[in-house]
């Protein structure tokens, strides 16, 4: 049973000292079968250490069914429906000898970094987005004060991990290259013949995503149409244009793969990024990525990767240049090294051995 996680690991954690202890906001749903989560990286990351550690992931508790199945044979949860349960299942592992490593920050995490700095314990937190940007976008300039105190005092407690040196802010810490690429996505690629305006975006629903402000560019403009991919359980709900297809989050690679290949352009509206996988994705099925400026910092990263104003004037002029020189695209495209599922658990298991 999965809330008998401590008693059926116990005899096991007194002699595996290679353990880890993984801290993190994400909410999943419990049933007596499985687990669900709707962030593919708090499924794939965890689940592909459990091939290196003895894997105890904390987390919350959400009571409605998310889409990512999570391999419970491979690694031991403990979910948590409020913060005092969350802080007393962390200080239940400090009889562990073992690593714990905060996936981002915040209130929840960073309360936990606090518990276990004063318990002078080993503790990696790993950064994949900039949370000044997105505490900004959600609360305004009192959100990025807030995650400011955050940030600032958890870089002095722990050692950092990030997909992204902007996101560090000057500070030391690991550059690691988040990644779900295995030979699946690389393989097989369906380059449609003719190009048509026909954009996609995957990933989640949410305000910082900026996905809000792309629809509203779009929903007036017949001539380009937008498939959104990653609406949850608890789809939102908003009206949608004719031009525009909003479809739950699709947890089957093949077919995710089919709806990169039916579109000519990924279109990355996000207000922050850091190392997004969704880029890597489109970039393996070779497909012209655009992002607004506020990503402008992506442009160097990888070949085929266009910016333009958060406006459809622009965003018209973006798309018909990438028509205008689609082939050429595709070429440089093809000459991106893009990592892998397996270099990034390399690198982060590096980074979390020190």
């Amino acid at each position: 049973s999965p809330r008998g996680v401590y008693r059926s690991i116990k005899n096991k954690q007194r002699t595996i000292m290679n353990s880890l202890i993984i801290i993190s906001n994400e909410k999943f749903y419990m049933d007596e079968k499985a687990y669900y989560c709707d962030n593919i990286d708090m499924k794939s990351t965890p689940e592909e250490l459990s091939n290196i550690y003895n894997v105890i992931l904390i987390a919350r508790k959400f009571n409605v069914k998310r889409a990512f199945e999570v391999d419970n044979s491979k690694l031991n949860l403990n979910l948590n429906t409020n913060i005092f349960s969350y802080l007393l299942s962390i200080f239940k592992t400090f009889r562990l000898k073992t690593k714990y490593l905060v996936f981002s920050i915040t209130p929840y995490t960073f309360l936990a970094t606090l518990l276990l700095s004063i318990f002078r314990k080993k503790v990696f937190i790993y950064l994949r987005s900039d949370g000044f940007d997105e505490y900004k976008s959600k609360f305004g300039i009192i959100g990025r004060i807030i995650y400011g105190i955050m940030f600032n005092i958890s870089i002095i407690l722990t050692d950092t991990i990030s997909c992204s040196k902007k996101i560090l802010r000057g500070n030391d810490g690991k550059i690691v290259s988040p990644s779900q690429l295995n030979s699946e996505w690389v393989n097989g690629n369906n380059l449609n013949s003719s190009f048509a305006p026909k954009l996609i975006y995957v990933g989640r629903l949410k305000k910082e995503k900026g996905v809000f402000s792309l629809i509203d560019i779009i929903k007036h403009d017949e001539s380009i149409s937008l498939t959104i991919v990653g609406a949850a359980a608890e789809k939102e709900t908003f009206s949608e244009a004719k031009n525009i297809k909003i479809l739950n989050i699709e947890t089957n690679t093949k077919k995710l793969i089919e709806l990169y290949d039916n579109h000519s352009i990924f279109i990355l509206p996000s207000f922050t990024e850091g190392h997004p996988m969704v880029l890597l994705e489109s970039l393996a099925r070779r497909k012209p990525v655009i992002v607004f400026k506020e990503l402008n910092h992506l442009i160097g990263s990888y070949k085929g990767v266009f910016v333009c104003e958060r406006n459809l004037s622009s965003l018209k002029k973006c798309i018909s240049h990438i028509k205008l020189n689609y082939d050429s695209i595709i070429e440089l495209i093809k000459s991106n090294k893009l990592p892998t599922n397996r270099d990034f658990i390399n690198d982060l298991d590096k980074a979390i051995s020190n």
